[in-house]
């Protein structure tokens, strides 16, 4: 059995370059409180901040073994650091690797150049 916080990406976009979700690739969840539709939604990005999806936050669209944004909510900082391990063809299964992501120069990397 794995030990660790796992949790699915889900509603994937569309990337302009490369495979964000190649396994290995590390991605940048953020809180996102404002979020009309759910007050606990995490986003995800890859770096140059290019969003990439959600956490899933509902048994339907969560794989099984993993936890829901919900879930996750309270036990990570407003960023933090996933890392993939495999994928479907709907969904990303990816292990939390840094539950605080403080880190101004990690941060800067997924965000978009202005």
């Amino acid at each position: 059995m794995l030990d660790g916080t796992f949790v699915t990406i889900t509603r994937l976009t569309r990337y302009r370059e490369g495979n964000p979700f190649a396994v290995g690739k590390v991605l940048l969840c953020c809180k996102e409180p404002d979020n009309p539709y759910d007050t606990e939604a995490i986003r995800v990005l890859a770096e140059g901040g290019q969003q990439v999806g959600y956490l899933a936050n509902s048994v339907s669209t969560k794989a099984n073994g993993t936890m829901s944004a919900a879930r996750v909510y309270d036990r990570v900082g407003d960023c933090f650091a996933i890392e993939v391990c495999f994928s479907t063809q709907t969904k990303v299964i990816c292990q939390v690797v840094c539950f605080d992501v403080r880190d101004g120069e990690t941060r800067r990397r997924y965000t978009r150049p202005e």
